[in-house]
């Protein structure tokens, strides 16, 4: 099924009559299409299904593309970014490009479900804006965190299950809390790899995050355990270049505090509380096992 999505996201892009375009999408990576793997499993006999998740698509790498040039990122998933190749001006308009042939598909749909996916682009735009306001300093906040973070990356999802849920005719409120907990689930454990994983599996240093002047869960919950000077020290490293002195006394504390093991069982009961909403379903429980014990 995921055939018929990748076809119709080339059907889509070819529509809009612009060789440049088409040069430039075929250079960005796929990756995982959780996006739209969610919309087919919830809704695998629905016709509509494949054309709803090239749509989503279609909106999530718009939304990477903007996000490359907020954070001046020169790498995506591995290999250089649009802006990094062809500069900002160009990532941004084919951002808009990929936005604008989104929402005119979209508009085939019952309104439910492309006010719902519009909604979610808004509110991810919002979350953006967040985002960039919250690099400023250290965030000690984890509600405000949170809040940037269903924002940013967990409303989608969130539209998408709620989405696949009403093409389908199942419960879509009970969809919608299982989109939006394993967004919430999917961003966190991203926030765990930025401290864990090593740089070839990351595509990027590791701390990155850190680095940049964001605050994730895992350092907000250090940031709770240390002392008065631990926090200073922690505090002072916020958007810094850090040396193997700062990165080793980082990783050293995120061990003693058990701060991995902890943002990941919160992560984990997102993931129990979404599982709890939509009762058994095989697909929908190995989805979410995918996400919580991914390691890239």
């Amino acid at each position: 099924m995921l055939d018929k999505v990748e076809a119709l996201i080339a059907k889509l892009i070819d529509e809009v009559e612009y060789t440049k375009a088409n040069e430039l999408f075929a250079k960005l990576l796929g990756g995982k299409r959780l996006r739209a793997r969610l919309i087919l499993t919830i809704a695998p006999e629905a016709p509509t299904a494949p054309l709803l998740g090239a749509i989503v698509e279609l909106i999530h790498a718009a939304s990477l593309l903007h996000d490359d040039v907020i954070d001046e990122s020169q790498l995506r998933r591995g290999v250089p970014s649009v802006n990094a190749t062809e500069g900002s001006k160009t990532a941004i308009m084919l951002g808009d490009i990929l936005y604008s042939k989104a929402f005119s598909e979209l508009t085939s749909f019952d309104p439910a479900i492309s006010r719902s996916i519009a909604d979610s682009v808004t509110k991810l735009s919002v979350g953006e804006m967040m985002d960039v306001e919250m690099v400023t300093e250290f965030n000690s906040d984890r509600d405000l965190y949170l809040k940037m973070l269903y924002l940013k990356t967990a409303t989608l999802i969130e539209a998408c299950a709620y989405s696949a849920a009403v093409l389908a005719q199942k419960d879509a409120f009970a969809h919608a809390t299982y989109g939006k907990n394993l967004g919430l689930a999917f961003q966190i454990v991203d926030d765990i790899l930025d401290i864990t994983a090593d740089e070839k599996t990351l595509g990027k240093p590791s701390l990155n995050d850190f680095v940049e002047g964001k605050t994730t869960l895992p350092y907000i919950d250090l940031y709770e355990s240390l002392d008065e000077n631990g926090k200073k020290r922690l505090i002072e490293n916020h958007a810094q270049v850090l040396n193997e002195e700062e990165k080793g006394w980082i990783h050293t504390q995120m061990a003693r505090h058990s701060i991995i093991e902890r943002s990941y069982g919160y992560a984990r009961a997102l993931c129990d509380e979404a599982l709890e909403a939509i009762g058994e379903d095989a697909a929908l429980r190995a989805i979410i096992e995918t996400v919580i014990q991914r390691s890239h």
